[in-house]
This record gives structure tokens, sequence and C-alpha cells, in this order.
């Protein structure tokens, strides 16, 4: 069997987390499947630590496919004439885009559509391009792959498409991710915030991740608790940051936040377990792998009380409003303030995360495949 691979996200290094969904049990796939040949089609040039076996061919077509003029050639003119020449028997899209114009059967994998609830978080063109297109992606697939039941209801009901074709293949989190040692926690404290305390917010920095309001709400838990207790904020920016950068130079205690910038797991990873709490307070999320990666690292998790995040992280988070500082600020302070609650948090973690790993999501994503192959 010919399975050909929208791998584009694929990038050394910038792995967010469709990134690492495609990474993961892509990984396992070609290696559980050496029956099968796969070709990886990348928009530029790749690492090969993304080959991850023999029976991967990679495949370079241009453009680089980043802007919704490019997006639409590539996928609808350079894709549809390389699954032609490989003779492809599926196509399988990790970001959810297809090619309208191939008659390859075909499985998207739409993480959520936040698109069609927030639309003014996005750059105008490729709000439109997204509120156009993905409709009819979703109508042309053989098979949606979705990681929530959230988002698959979500899609259901937004897009009229059969509860039936939609499967929900949850996320994992990076095997790295585990309970730090003692001196892992004090060299991480000593590293970035000179051995405070401290909550940690991780991912990337577009609006729906509600970091404006992380922010007011850590300035007023700083100013009802008089703590020496430090903000991390772990991630890249993406796009429209200006209100982030607003709240920040209006705080009265952004000397106490930290911009790492992007980590790697091996440098997160002490992070997450040297945390008082991961703060992760979106107002739209298909799933949040860092609530994941929290649990794994034995640290209290502190999280959204809407769309997929109460699914997510179960009896193990604290919930608040990502629409209230009051709210967030709140769910700080009963942290900082309870330690029989915080360990309580970490100890539902323990059996919560056990419904998450990407042997798992892997497992159940070829399953859908098969589905589609055998069909």
């Amino acid at each position: 069997m010919n399975i050909a691979v929208n791998t584009r996200v694929l990038l050394k290094n910038k792995l967010e987390g469709i990134g690492w969904f495609t990474y993961e049990t892509l990984k396992r796939i070609t290696q559980n499947h050496p029956e099968h040949n796969f070709y990886f089609i990348f928009d530029r040039p790749y690492s090969k630590e993304f080959i991850f076996s023999d029976n991967v061919q990679a495949i370079v077509i241009g453009p680089q496919a980043r802007h919704p003029v490019l997006f639409y050639y590539w996928f609808e003119k350079s894709v549809s004439k390389i699954l032609k020449q490989i003779n492809a028997d599926i196509f399988i899209s990790p970001d959810g885009f297809l090619s309208l114009r191939s008659n390859i059967k075909s499985i998207a994998v739409v993480h959520d559509i936040s698109f069609m609830h927030n639309p003014t978080d996005f750059p105008f063109g490729i709000r439109n391009y997204y509120q156009y297109f993905f409709p009819r992606f979703a109508q042309k697939a053989n098979k949606i792959v979705t990681v929530s039941e959230f988002s698959k209801q979500d899609i259901v009901q937004q897009f009229n498409i059969n509860a039936q074709n939609i499967d929900v293949v949850y996320n994992g989190s990076n095997e790295i991710y585990k309970p730090s040692l003692k001196d892992e926690i004090i060299k991480a404290k000593q590293q970035y915030t000179g051995g405070s305390d401290f909550f940690i917010f991780v991912g990337a920095l577009s609006p729906r991740k509600n970091v404006a309001n992380l922010l007011s709400a850590f300035d007023l838990f700083k100013s009802k608790t008089k703590s020496d207790l430090m903000l991390l904020i772990v991630g890249e920016k993406m796009f429209k940051t200006k209100n982030i950068k607003d709240v920040f130079n209006k705080m009265s205690f952004k000397n106490d936040v930290v911009f790492t910038g992007r980590m790697d797991p091996v440098q997160l990873k002490n992070l997450y377990g040297a945390a008082l709490a991961l703060t992760y307070v979106p107002y739209f999320e298909g799933f949040g792998i860092p609530i994941i990666e929290a649990m794994n690292c034995d640290t209290a998790v502190i999280t959204s009380n809407v769309t997929s995040m109460p699914e997510v992280a179960g009896n193990a988070a604290l919930f608040a409003d990502p629409f209230s500082v009051q709210s967030i600020a709140d769910a700080m302070i009963k942290i900082y303030n309870d330690p029989h609650l915080r360990n309580q948090l970490i100890e539902n973690g323990k059996i919560q995360r056990q419904k998450f790993n990407w042997d798992k999501t892997a497992e159940k994503f070829w399953k859908s495949i098969e589905k589609v192959i055998n069909d």
C-alpha cells in the first residue's frame, strides 16, 4: 500500500501541538507497519530525523506553503500532482488540509476549529481561507480524526458531518516528561528564578492562549499574597501578540515574569517539575497537551473550565473561568495557600494521565487509517 502523508508541519526544533501529533504517531506507525510504503510530502528541505524507517520516502515539492495563496497552490496543484505520480492509495493530512482536486481516499486530522468561533484571533487572509476551505475538507474526507470528544461534537455541529465519520484519537505526551529529582528542581529554580517558586505557562503565544488575562491574574495574585512567586512564560510568538505586550507593560509586578521563548522537551521537563503549578488557561483548545505533560511531571494544574480542557484534565485540575481575571487569580491563590489541594491534584493526575500516551494514539490512528484503506 502506498500511503502519502502531508508532513509540512515537521519542522526541526519547531514542533507545536499538531507537529508533535504528527511526529509521534508517524514514528510509531511507519516502524510498526513495514509492509506499507510511506511517502512524506514536505514543502521545504527536511531534517533526516523525520525519516523514521526504511519504508519512508521523502518528497519535497514547492512552493513553501505558509500563506493562503500558497496553501491553495501547494495542496491543489503540487500535492494533487504528486499523489498521481506516486500512485497513492490514501492521503493522510495531520493538519487537516486536503487537496480538493484529488480523488484519492483521504483522512483529515482536524485538531480544532477555533477559527469558526474566534475568527479575529487569526490574520485576515488565514481566517478567510480556513472558514472557506475547512468545511469543504471535512465534507471531502473519507474519515476525520480529531483529538477530543469536544472537537468531534464541534465539527459535527459546525460542518454538518455525520458523527460516525469522526474518530476521536487523544493526544499523548513525550516520554521525557517525568517527575524531576530534587537536585534537578533546585538547579531549574536557580537558573530561571534565582531560587524562587514559580507558576509556569507553556504554549505558543497567540490570542486564544489567553496569556494577557494570565498576566493580569498574576499581577492580582501578587498584590493579594505579597509572595515572591514568579511566572514563567514558555513559548514562541505566533501572531496578534500586541495585547500581551500592552498588558505586560502595565503590570506592577512585571519584573517577576520571565519569557523564556521556546524550549525543547529536555529543557522543559525540569521546569515543569520545579513549578508550583501549570497555569494554562486558554479560552479555546482542542486538547491541551501541556496539561498532560504537567501531570506526567507530578505538577499540579490550573486550567480553563471551557471547551476540551475539563475532558482532558478530569478531576486532576483546578478550573478557572478564562474570561475572568479574578477567577484565574483566585485559582492561583488557592493552589498557593493549600498544599493539601496541590498534592491531591498531583495524585489525581497520576491516574488521569494514564489515559493518554502516544502508543495508544498511534494505535487508534492506525485503526482509523485501516478503516479507510479497507473500505
